[in-house]
């Protein structure tokens, strides 16, 4: 009998873990003030609540945005949009999930590509926690393909534009 006990217990955990690898982490930054602009395009960021978007730097600066194209624009041009700051001094990058929304690490979401949802700047990458949610936005929303982070590339960037 403990055996099975064991065996069930082995089973239950290695599911836990399995599900905390495909599934973005949730971030607790400070939202963006009233005024607060995007860097990339000045819209006023804290009227698109469900798209927002964060940057925080190891110093506790945060830049906001409209959305992930945005903050991927900034993050793949850098000296262009902020001057002065380093890749290397980021701290937390998040994206605001597009069922929950919720704040989660950009680096661990998946995007879907070429939905007809349409966000504040038009065409947009649309966060997801998990591979299977964005998948069934995929499917639901006709979407073109899911990418992750490090997928996510200047090119990729231009088809949306």
């Amino acid at each position: 009998m403990i055996p099975i006990a064991f065996s069930s217990w082995l089973t239950l955990f290695s599911a836990l873990i399995l599900s905390l690898a495909v599934t973005a982490a949730p971030l607790d930054l400070p939202p963006p003030a009233a005024d607060a602009t995007c860097p990339v395009c000045g819209m006023f960021v804290a009227k698109y609540p469900e798209w927002i978007a964060t940057v925080e730097y190891l110093d506790g600066h945060l830049h906001h945005f409209d959305g992930a194209k945005d903050l991927f624009k900034y993050l793949q041009n850098l000296q262009h949009w902020a001057p002065g700051h380093r890749l290397e001094d980021i701290r937390a990058i998040g994206v605001t999930e597009y069922y929950g929304l919720t704040l989660i690490d950009a680096r661990s979401a998946y995007f879907v590509l070429g939905s007809d949802l349409l966000g504040p700047m038009g065409h947009e990458l649309i966060p997801f926690v998990s591979e299977e949610e964005a998948a069934e936005f995929l499917k639901d929303h006709h979407g073109k393909r899911i990418v992750v982070f490090n997928e996510v590339t200047p090119a990729l960037i231009s088809t949306l534009d």
